[in-house]
């Protein structure tokens, strides 16, 4: 991608954060995630994936922050992007976002509607997911340190941790022990 789109993409997005009222930790940390995303685009899948809309992606993958910090920030980012008229393609990034994915049936335990399957599906939503798996704050951090973390949160045999690392195993063609 050129550095001027890249300029522009990331100027706008930005804009866009701050109208809806997201914090300035998280459009630093939405600001990391782009640039790791694009990262994983170029060195995986140049040429086989839209980096602009990975970039424009990452770039508002948060934006339900602005209403909400709980695990419920990818639907409600998803609502404030169509409220928006944003790019079916960039809500689908921002509603599949939150860990490596979460099912329909953890949607409902979660309180989020039942029928709704938020499983990232296309390369530009893993990429984007994954980037964001990664990046702690503004810090990159190691799918290690991301899976013991889950562990420790979640217990060891929750679902998402082989998720997350089949997710780093689809992104980057690395295998990590779980």
């Amino acid at each position: 991608m050129e550095e001027e789109d890249k300029r522009v993409i990331r100027e706008e997005c930005i804009k866009l954060l701050r109208d809806v009222g997201c914090e300035e930790r998280v459009i630093g940390h939405s600001v990391a995630v782009s640039e790791l995303a694009l990262e994983f685009a170029c060195r995986y899948y140049y040429g086989r994936v839209d980096e602009k809309l990975i970039f424009r992606g990452a770039l508002l993958h948060d934006i339900g922050r602005s209403r909400t910090q709980g695990i419920d920030h990818g639907f409600v980012g998803g609502e404030v992007a169509k409220a928006l008229k944003l790019d079916g393609r960039v809500v689908r990034i921002i509603q599949r976002h939150v860990g490596a994915g979460i099912t329909a049936d953890e949607a409902k335990e979660h309180g989020l509607p039942q029928e709704v399957d938020l499983m990232p599906r296309t390369m530009e939503e893993k990429i984007v997911t994954h980037a964001d798996n990664l990046i702690d704050g503004v810090r990159r951090t190691s799918i290690e340190h991301e899976i013991a973390h889950l562990k420790a949160k979640l217990g060891v045999t929750h679902p998402s941790i082989k998720r997350m690392a089949a997710l780093h195993k689809e992104v980057t063609g690395l295998s990590v022990q779980v």
